[in-house]
């Protein structure tokens, strides 16, 4: 992997830059918070904490000895941050009060995270989400707001509970510390038997297992949790303590408050806390909460399908979740096609039960026409006890499924009798309800996917492409019925029955549409997946029954009345599984269960409608998240909001139960207005000195957060009223920043929660989404090594680097890449911006003092008004990459190009000091270390840049951006006509030079200019003007323009036809160009004079271009044209025109005869 350190530190730059001294013996984190942290930080914490920096930077970091490098420049704003943030921490730069009056629009900024899960380190994932938050306060303070940005940490739910618990089964299994068994040790107690009969077969109903896990523990992708913990830095001793989930809980928030403190985090850390009943504050507001919610009928106890992790024993939401976030529960009615006796021997140990090939569909108004069932050749399958008389044929995994839904003999344990294959299976005689054919039998398919319903497959091949082709293959190719032991009377007298007429496939429609895409075989899965599309969505919104109960309905009417019936009369069951594979955070593969629990009941019409309300009034950025939100409504249900395990606050009516991890998370923006009032800047809530935790009873939260009474209580009236107006004055929140991946839960949740208790003033403003990040253009991986935590980041880069890479990362929904290339080039950047500021001010005496009255300083002094205007509208959007490159990269190229437009006669010192004040507050939000530094160091000013203000400008003056581009754009038109003009027509052979005479040097330019557009190009404009409409920026049509063109004084010309072959391109260009750019484009001349633009910067010209003298000139001037002496032609040939200047360029010698010529 690359180096970690920055390159941008070479001897060059020792001249402006202190070194680092390479003997220091200090501990890395003082170059991220103030000496006095470190050592409050090391007399508060154990030896734990300095042992893990230290392994994470030796095991990142190779020493600055070995490397035999310097990093001078990383290490003076690792210096510059240490310094700002212990000034920043002494003034309480960032704690936010309440104003005494409710805030007027604009006053006042909430902003919030969603707060991370503290199972690890923080990483630049987190980091990236979070910066757009920080980067939006920091703005909005300097626009004058008094902004709250509070920060809490989650701990709530499975995660933490999990891995502890993985600790404490490796110090079971294999001792404290774990002696792991090898791959090869733990294969020897495994393998086939050799030697089992036929009736091992019959196995015991606890035996049948799969074993993805041993094979997963044996693969590269298994990791043991305590090489996890190791992965961190921690010792084996300091590991064993992790077995218990509320060390945890003590150990890894104070580092991430530590991480983003050295992150530059403008954060109230008075606010902060942690979540679970460890804080006994926000245990207390969660259990009001949902008390408020259950009250409201929000909450209600029922049965239902939900994802369940077996090994955890409870329901597993998206943030249980290792993998499968967002997947639901998929519904299928479970077909029971019952196997006729007699049982062939392979079943015989089955006899005197009811034995069913039990298929899922999605489809039971389709039943009538099954001509067969389908199983997999190779699958494997299982006869599990449903109960005392039934049994179901189906995969294990299914059998799992069934019994977390009541469909098993023993709850929650399938119990299988026998060991199927697919093979076993094939040619048994089946009864399946509702199809016509009175016996049907199983046939080979090998197509079926084993984890996806149960194995087995209804065949309807009238209005399935698959069935009719696989139903096809088995009939007309014996070799394949061979192959299988596939008899003749199994196939060959089953016919495709017409059940379904859907107006645009007719009566078989798997047929007509395989037909029409000529697909061969039941292999064609592109061609099958197609005709399946179209023939299930056309089916179910046009199709009409042909038969049965339901005759003459649509089937979009007829498939639940089908259904039902089907389950009334004990022919199906209901089935449910996972839509995709769902990993639990504790390893196991999910289930869906049918559970007794609490939910909330989102997607109730009414509450609905609010959260729709909600949603059309808030700012979220990008349709694309108006998108997802209107989604998630449309289709999320009751939630289960409790839990029998992991951490958290206890269900308060019934305490059995827990409050799952994203039920106690949605409305805890508002305790972060009252928080540092309870717990005394405590994230733990152990400071009860102002505020006990059993003083916050339900008639107190409604007193703060709900307008209820005053409530009878022992906390002092003012204490009250002081809290009431803090959530009074902070809420709504204005806006809150997350990843992309929490729309389909965790904001939406939030919209719900916040809609149900408060009125709509106290509705959330705003949300902003983002994509993942990517490293180099690569995903962040741990297995890979393409990972950094923030404190790594911080350490290798800085933290105003690593925020100024965060920054030009990209906004909006897709996913941001992180480059170290960008973050090593803003080391370079901003310590040389520093080295030149000081040089400058050093040299402050050489530069002009007199008010701007030069050209260039007026064009510098319109680009520092142009970048605040432009940078200003860029925060506001949010858009950080966007902000960067006006405020700082578009800024730096137009002070560069005033360095040089300035020439002999220097910087104008009023504009300089403009610029670096301007700079400095437009970098603020992005680089607020640096910004600081600058401000007081260099600038010499009082205060804090972070909220000196938002620069002043004056409008911009776009007119002359515009002859500013104009003239840039002309010089580089000149270089290359002089580079032409001085090659002359013949080329010298390669790596040759032919030497050119002093006297034949080109050394004066002429420049002609043409400020309107004159003969049939104006009479083109005009007409392209009046066939203009500046509102729909359109044209009339091309024939109207053609027209008009022939009855203008250009068309009654008798040239016309030749003038015609030019009018026509230009008038094509000219059209294009006012579609791009606007009706401006049609005008006759520039909106300013090019002359004189040119004239004023004739030294410029002549010194870009190496000239000794420079002329301007106006093409429609004789005397002038005849100066071009023998070129004159050139002016014939390409003459200019408006916006395009054409240069001529002599020597000397060819201009002194020019010149007599003329005088003669």
């Amino acid at each position: 992997s690359r180096s970690n350190r920055s390159p941008f530190a070479g001897p060059e730059t020792a001249r402006h830059i202190p070194s680092a001294n390479p003997k220091s013996k200090r501990h890395p984190l003082v170059s991220l918070l103030a000496p006095s942290h470190l050592r409050w930080g090391i007399l508060r914490r154990s030896v734990a904490l300095l042992r893990l920096s230290n392994r994470i930077r030796s095991r990142e970091m190779t020493s600055n000895a070995e490397e035999g490098r310097s990093y001078a420049r990383r290490d003076q704003l690792l210096k510059i941050q240490s310094e700002v943030q212990k000034r920043w921490e002494a003034r309480k730069v960032f704690e936010a009060d309440a104003g005494s009056k409710p805030p007027k629009k604009g006053e006042k900024f909430f902003g919030n995270f969603p707060y991370p899960y503290m199972n690890g380190l923080l990483h630049l994932g987190h980091a990236f989400t979070v910066s757009k938050l920080e980067f939006g306060a920091a703005y909005h303070r300097l626009r004058g707001c008094n902004v709250l940005l509070p920060f809490a940490f989650h701990c709530t739910g499975m995660p933490i509970k999990a891995s502890a618990d993985k600790l404490a089964r490796e110090v079971e299994l294999y001792g404290n510390p774990p002696v792991f068994p090898s791959v090869e040790e733990d294969s020897k107690t495994e393998g086939p038997d050799e030697n089992k009969s036929e009736e091992d077969n019959v196995v015991a109903p606890d035996k049948f297992k799969s074993k993805r896990s041993k094979a997963a523990a044996k693969s590269g992708g298994y990791k043991s949790q305590w090489d996890i913990m190791r992965s961190f830095g921690l010792s084996d001793d300091e590991i064993a303590k992790f077995q218990d989930p509320y060390h945890w809980l003590g150990y890894f928030p104070p580092l991430a408050k530590e991480d983003l403190k050295a992150f530059g985090l403008g954060c109230d850390w008075r606010r902060s806390f942690i979540t679970t009943d460890m804080n006994p504050f926000y245990d207390s507001f969660v259990r009001w909460q949902m008390k408020k919610l259950k009250d409201m009928g929000k909450i209600v106890k029922d049965m239902r399908y939900t994802i369940y992790s077996p090994l955890d024993g409870q329901p597993c939401a998206d943030h249980d979740r290792a993998s499968g976030e967002g997947v639901q529960p998929q519904d299928y009615v479970l077909i029971k096609m019952e196997v006729l006796p007699p049982f062939r021997t392979k079943l015989k140990v089955l006899e005197g039960r009811r034995v069913y090939l039990a298929a899922a569909t999605l489809r039971p108004e389709t039943m009538y026409g099954q001509t067969n069932a389908w199983v997999l050749p190779d699958g494997e399958y299982g006869a599990f006890e449903i109960n005392e008389t039934d049994v179901f044929i189906v995969t294990y995994r299914a059998a799992l499924n069934l019994a977390y839904q009541n469909l098993s003999r023993i709850p929650e344990k399938p119990t299988c009798l026998l060991k199927l294959s697919g093979h076993d299976l094939i040619g048994l005689p089946l009864r399946s309800p509702l199809a016509f054919n009175e016996v049907i039998y199983s046939l080979p398919m090998l197509t079926i996917l084993t984890d996806k319903g149960t194995g087995i497959v209804t065949s309807v091949p009238s209005d399935s492409p698959d069935d009719y082709m696989a139903l096809n293959d088995l009939k007309l190719k014996p070799a394949l019925r061979s192959k299988f032991g596939v008899k003749d009377e199994w196939v060959l007298p089953f016919e495709v029955i017409p059940i379904i007429n859907i107006p645009e496939f007719g009566d078989k429609s798997a047929e007509k549409v395989c037909v029409d895409l000529k697909i061969k075989s039941q292999n064609d899965k592109e061609k099958l997946a197609e005709a399946k599309k179209l023939t299930y969505l056309k089916g179910f919104t046009d199709g009409t029954m042909l038969v049965g109960d339901f005759k003459g309905v649509k089937v979009q009417e007829a498939k639940p009345l089908i259904r039902n019936k089907l389950l009334e009369t004990g022919d199906a069951v209901m089935y449910s599984e996972p839509e995709k594979k769902v990993m639990s955070r504790s390893g196991d593969e999910c289930v869906v269960a049918l559970t007794d629990q609490w939910y909330i009941t989102y997607g109730e019409a009414e509450w609905k409608k609010k959260a729709e309300d909600c949603l059309a009034n808030m700012n979220l950025y990008c349709k694309e998240t108006r998108n997802g939100f209107e989604h998630t409504l449309s289709w999320l249900n009751q939630w289960a909001c409790s839990r029998s395990f992991g951490l958290g606050t206890r269900l308060p009516w019934d305490e059995q139960f827990l409050v799952e991890s994203l039920s106690d998370s949605t409305l805890y923006m508002a305790f972060y207005t009252i928080a540092h009032l309870l717990q005394g800047a405590d994230m733990y809530g152990s400071d009860h000195s102002s505020v006990k935790p059993e003083q916050m009873t339900d008639d107190v939260w409604d007193y703060v957060f709900c307008g209820g009474p005053l409530p009878k209580t022992d906390i002092p009236v003012p204490l009250l009223n002081k809290m009431k107006q803090e959530f009074e004055y902070w809420y709504p929140f204005d806006l809150r920043v997350s990843g992309k991946d929490l729309i389909q839960n965790h904001l939406t949740f939030c919209i719900y929660n916040h809609t149900a208790l408060w009125p709509e003033h106290h509705w959330p403003r705003g949300f902003r989404c983002n994509g993942h990040l990517m490293l180099n253009s690569e995903k962040m991986s741990k297995s890979t090594g393409n990972f950094r935590t923030l404190r790594q980041a911080i350490e290798e880069f800085s933290s105003d680097a690593t925020r100024f890479s965060l920054a030009d990362a990209g906004d909006g929904m897709d996913d941001a890449n992180f480059v170290f290339e960008t973050a090593n080039a803003a080391i370079l950047r901003l310590t040389k911006e520093i080295a030149w500021m000081e040089e400058v001010l050093a040299a402050e005496s050489t530069l002009r003092v007199e008010p701007p009255t030069t050209y260039a300083d007026f064009v510098f002094a319109n680009e520092i008004n142009i970048a605040a205007k432009s940078t200003e509208q860029h925060y506001n959007d949010f858009m950080f990459r966007d902000a960067l490159k006006s405020g700082f990269y578009d800024l730096q190229a137009a002070r560069d190009e005033y360095r040089f437009s300035c020439g002999a006669g220097g910087m104008n010192r009023d504009l300089l000091w403009r610029f670096m004040d301007v700079q400095t507050r437009l970098i603020t939000p992005i680089c607020p270390h640096y910004a600081e530094h600058v401000w007081t160091n260099i600038l010499k000013k009082d205060g804090f840049v972070v909220n000196a203000g938002w620069p002043l400008y004056d409008a911009p003056d776009l007119t002359r951006k515009i002859a500013n581009k104009y003239l840039q754009d002309s010089i580089v038109l000149m270089r290359k006509l002089l580079q032409k003009q001085a090659s002359g027509p013949k080329k010298a052979k390669k790596g040759v030079a032919i030497p050119v005479a002093e006297e034949n040097k080109l050394t004066i330019g002429l420049i002609y200019v043409n400020e309107q557009f004159d003969g049939w190009k104006e009479e083109c404009l005009r007409i392209l003007q009046s066939q203009f409409d500046g509102d729909q920026r359109a044209f009339a049509p091309d024939q109207e323009i053609l027209e008009a063109l022939k009855q203008s004084a250009v068309g009654q010309a008798a040239n016309f036809k030749q003038i015609q072959k030019l009018c026509m391109p230009f008038l094509k260009f000219k059209k294009e160009e006012a579609l791009s750019v606007g009706p401006q484009a049609l005008d006759l001349k520039l909106p300013f004079g090019e002359i004189q633009v040119l004239q004023e910067n004739s030294d410029l010209i002549k010194r870009q271009l190496g000239l000794d003298h420079v002329e301007i000139l106006s093409a429609s001037d004789e005397v002038a044209r005849s100066k071009a002496g023998p070129y004159v032609s050139l002016l014939t040939q390409n003459p200019p025109s408006p916006g395009n200047p054409i240069a001529i360029y002599m020597s000397k010698l060819e201009y002194s005869t020019a010149e007599l010529h003329i005088v003669s």
